[in-house]
C-alpha cells in the first residue's frame, strides 16, 4: 500500500518514496500526470529499486570474501529492507539503512546507506552517501534502476520515443549470459550517432550495457514535447531495459556490474567495486530534470 510513502513537490514536479527499499515510486509533472512505470504484475512490479551492495546477478548467487562464500541475490539486499525515515519535509526526504545482523550475514561489513530526495522547480535529486564507519576498507557498489513511463504522457507514440546520449559512445556493448552474468562475447553498439531509437526488439535478450559509459547524461523522450533530462555524473556504467511490451523503460546508472560468467574471484576485485577508506564516505548523484519544449 501507499498510504506510508513519503511525498514532495513543487508546483513543476512531485515525488513519492517508499520507504521500503527507499524507493522513488512515482514521479509527477505539474498538472499529475504520472512520468514513471505503472509497475504492470505482468511484467515488472519495481518501480526504481536502489542497488547495494551488488548490481546485477553474482555468479550462483554468491559472493566471496577472503575465502568464504556469502548468499547474495541479484541487486543486493537494500531494495527489500525498510529504511529509516531521517527527515521529510514539503521538499525534501532523507532515508538511511544500517548494517545488521541480517545483512551481515550476506555483506560482513558495517555500514550506512543514506538516500537524500530533493526537489527544485521541475528536477528531482537523488544524492546517496555510503558511509564506513569501520576501521577497514569497505568495498562496494552501487547502482539506479529508475523504471520510466513509456510513453511518456504527451500524445507521442511510443515507437517515436528515443534515448540521446550526451557524449560519444564508440565502444561495444556488454553481453548478458543466460543466468545473469555478464558473457566473455560483446555485441555491437545499437546506438544511431548518440541516439538510442527504442523498440522491443533491442530486450529481446535482456538489458544494453555500456560498460564504460561516456556520458554523464542522457535526455528521454520525444522532439517538440516535454523530455526527461536525466544526469549520472558519479557512475562509470550504464544499463538500459525493459521487457518487451511494458509501459516502462529503465535508465540505470551503475557503480558495479554483474559478476562475470563463471567469476569465483573475491568480491572486492570484481568490476565496479569500489573501496571506501575507513572513516570516509562515497557520494553518488542522479538527478531527473522534466524539459518542456522551448515555447511551450
Amino acid at each position: 500500500m501507499d498510504n506510508d510513502w513519503i511525498r514532495i513537490g513543487t508546483a513543476q514536479l512531485s515525488a513519492a518514496i517508499n520507504p521500503l527499499g527507499a524507493e522513488l515510486s512515482s514521479l509527477r509533472d505539474g498538472d499529475g500526470r504520472e512520468l514513471m512505470t505503472d509497475a504492470d504484475p505482468r511484467f515488472w512490479t519495481g518501480r526504481a529499486p536502489l542497488l547495494f551492495p551488488v548490481v546485477g546477478r553474482p555468479y550462483r548467487d554468491t559472493i566471496r570474501i577472503d575465502g568464504t562464500p556469502y548468499p547474495m541475490k541479484q541487486h543486493g539486499f537494500a531494495r527489500r529492507r525498510r529504511f529509516e525515515v531521517v527527515e521529510a519535509t514539503g521538499t525534501r526526504a532523507v532515508f538511511a539503512l544500517h548494517d545488521d545482523e541480517e545483512t551481515r550475514a550476506s555483506y560482513p561489513f558495517a555500514f550506512r546507506l543514506e538516500v537524500a530526495f530533493a526537489i527544485a522547480g521541475a528536477t528531482l535529486s537523488v544524492t546517496v552517501t555510503i558511509t564506513n564507519p569501520a576501521a577497514t576498507p569497505l568495498p562496494a557498489s552501487f547502482g539506479f534502476h529508475p523504471a520510466f513511463a513509456w510513453p511518456l504522457p504527451y500524445g507521442r507514440e511510443r515507437g517515436d520515443h528515443r534515448i540521446l546520449f550526451d557524449a560519444d559512445e564508440p565502444g561495444r556493448l556488454k553481453e548478458i549470459a543466460a543466468d545473469g552474468t555478464i558473457a566473455p562475447r560483446e555485441v555491437d553498439s545499437p546506438l544511431d550517432g548518440r541516439v538510442l531509437h527504442l523498440a522491443d526488439a533491442l530486450f529481446a535478450h535482456d538489458a544494453l550495457v555500456w560498460a564504460p559509459v561516456h556520458s554523464s547524461a542522457v535526455r528521454y523522450g520525444v522532439d517538440g514535447a516535454p523530455q526527461l533530462d536525466i544526469a549520472f555524473p558519479d557512475t562509470p556504467m550504464l544499463g538500459v531495459w525493459t521487457k518487451p511490451g511494458a509501459a516502462f523503460v529503465c535508465v540505470e546508472p551503475w557503480h558495479g556490474i554483474a559478476d562475470p560468467e563463471g567469476y569465483e574471484g573475491d568480491y572486492r576485485d570484481k568490476p565496479g567495486v569500489f573501496a571506501i577508506a575507513p572513516g570516509g564516505a562515497k557520494v553518488i548523484q542522479l538527478t531527473v530534470a522534466l524539459v518542456h519544449p522551448q515555447g511551450a
